[in-house]
């Protein structure tokens, strides 16, 4: 927690005066039952209306100022607690964007979701419980056994044999349920992240009829979960019937003693009533003090997993140099291997590809054609040999200025809720209307804008509503509206025909000038037309040169090009 501490600037004033205002609150709790008293002795046992009237007005008043007092000590401890979560949130996710995909990969994408929800509302709830209660509940227990002796030492005494054996109960059980609810939230994680793979992974799940399978798994995964928090649950039931065990008989032994006290003239009836109520208010803040300590040890054990994202450290450093164009981009050598893997993805790449050269990869499933293009941009660095840009190796330049000349579209066509004009946004902020325009010309998508109504046409999370070449089509015009000068299209036309497929490409060659194009792809008509192909395999270039070359002198991209065209296609180029 001690990392997370510098969030709280900001809310100082508000922590100091949420505990504040809780303590007056809780003073005015501790006098009520001397009031109540009064009433009795006072008033009712000699038949004083007029001052039961007035005293009980007394009551009603101090009930008023102490609501007061509550509700200002919640604001307080509301406001402080909600902006210490929403600075420390807002931390935590601008962190994770500075962090590479070797550090995502090893972190897993559920665990960094359930960290930022979960374990943030978790460390809110604490913080809020903490300020309002951690203070007032100590501060009750004692004030009211200090009460009791004010009213009668002996009859008191009672209170302090009580106490310990409600503190050894209450927080006897607190320490056996802590670790059983640390369990529980590892578990409550694992169900987390099985239900975002199933929702994630619907449609597979549904087209190989896997249904059956995941209920199954999640059942045993919730089952889990619900059989340690059944068991926690059973434990922590305990607490109430424990405590209203001792605390029953405390209070017939004080009945007992007080009758006695009573009859001999050295207590009165209003004055027993009063340390019953005390005891009463010690029982009720010895539990809230453990469900407290409880709500602390989860909100702590979150903040130490939140913290440790924060102790993640980007393995990428970028340089000071800005790059203010790009001629060439070399690789040399290059090999990449995860961190979670055996052997490398790409190994031994070399080749050099220079400004306005359309290159073409070609390979196999899982032949490394994403891994190689994902070092253009860093989001891998290469674990052997060297990517150079102009000469200089690619470390030296800095992120905001390599990036800015790249563009990449991903295998997985993704669009962000909002408009169709939002979405071309992220490519350029201060994009005009005619250059969106043109630019999703370009990708072959006018006329989904046309049949959606228009660049403010609403699109949903992940462009549920639109088909999987219609979201190609506008992710590629998302990339071009950049206007880069490094152009990586990563199997980004997939799900468009040939005849579709093929005009983009003429269109991005007309259009582009200029601008150094990586089309990757496992279509041999996709890349065909490239300036030169490179052919992967098991993460190795096997061959690389123009398709008429490789026609001849490959082997395995003859393979893949009779495959798809058959034998005449030969002749036909």
């Amino acid at each position: 927690m001690k990392k997370l501490k510098k969030y709280f600037r900001g809310y100082i004033k508000e922590s100091i005066l949420g505990p504040l205002f809780k303590l007056l609150e809780a003073s005015l709790e501790l006098i009520v039952p001397l009031v109540i008293a009064s009433i009795i002795d006072k008033g009712i046992v000699p038949g004083d209306k007029p001052y039961v009237i007035r005293m009980s007005l007394i009551l009603v008043l101090l009930g008023a100022v102490g609501l007061l007092f509550s509700v200002t000590a919640q604001y307080y401890a509301a406001k402080a607690s909600c902006g210490f979560s929403a600075k420390m949130r807002s931390a935590l996710f601008s962190h994770i964007q500075t962090l590479s995909y070797s550090e995502i990969d090893n972190a897993g994408t559920s665990t960094l979701i359930t960290r930022m929800t979960s374990d943030s509302n978790q460390v809110q709830t604490g913080i809020n419980l903490t300020l309002r209660l951690l203070l007032r509940s100590p501060f009750v227990v004692f004030g009211a056994m200090i009460m009791a002796f004010t009213i009668d030492f002996k009859s008191a005494l009672t209170f302090a044999l009580v106490i310990p054996l409600l503190s050894i109960v209450v927080f006897g059980i607190m320490l056996i349920s802590m670790p059983l609810y640390k369990k529980a939230q590892t578990r409550l994680d694992a169900v987390l992240k099985k239900t975002r793979e199933n929702l994630n992974g619907a449609r597979v799940i549904r087209a190989f009829s896997k249904e059956d399978e995941e209920i199954a798994s999640f059942r045993e995964k919730n089952e889990a979960l619900t059989g340690i928090q059944k068991f926690v649950g059973r434990i922590s039931a305990l607490m109430n019937p424990s405590t209203y065990i001792l605390i029953n008989f405390a209070v017939i032994f004080l009945i007992y003693i007080g009758a006695i006290r009573v009859d001999s003239g050295e207590l009165t009836q209003g004055q027993v009533v009063a340390l019953y109520n005390y005891m009463g208010q010690i029982l009720v803040e010895l539990i809230k003090l453990a469900n407290l300590i409880i709500s602390i040890t989860k909100a702590l054990a979150s903040a130490s997993r939140i913290e440790s994202v924060f102790d993640l450290k980007s393995s990428m450093q970028f340089g000071d140099l800005e790059l203010s164009s790009i001629e060439s981009i070399s690789f040399e050598g290059v090999a990449l291997k995860y961190s979670t893997s055996a052997e490398p993805s790409v190994s031994g790449i070399s080749f050099t590809a220079r400004r306005g050269e359309t290159i073409g990869i070609i390979g196999g499933t899982g032949s490394g054609k994403t891994s190689l293009i994902n070092l253009i941009p860093r989001f891998y660095d290469a674990t052997e040999g060297s990517v150079k840009i102009d000469g200089k190796d690619i470390s030296t330049y800095t992120k905001k200025s390599l990036r800015e000349k790249i563009a990449v579209v991903p295998q997985n066509a993704y669009l962000f809720s909002g408009t169709i004009r939002d979405n071309m946004l992220f490519g350029k902020n201060d994009a005009t209307d005619e250059e969106i325009k043109k630019a999703i010309e370009i990708a072959q998508g006018s006329a989904i804008v046309s049949d959606k109504g228009g660049l403010d046409a609403h699109i949903e999370q992940g462009g549920k509503n639109l088909s999987g070449g219609q979201r190609q089509r506008l992710t590629i015009a998302r990339a071009l509206v950049k206007n880069p000068e490094i152009l990586i299209l990563d199997d980004s036309a997939s799900a468009l025909d040939y005849a579709t497929d093929a005009r983009l490409r003429q269109a991005i060659k007309e259009n582009t000038e200029g601008t150094l194009v990586f089309i990757v792809s496992q279509r041999a008509s996709s890349v065909m037309h490239s300036d030169k192909i490179l052919v992967l395999d098991d993460g190795e270039c096997v061959a690389s040169g123009t398709h008429s070359e490789l026609l001849k002198s490959s082997t395995l991209y003859r393979e893949i090009y009779e495959t798809q065209f058959g034998t005449e296609g030969e002749d036909n180029e």
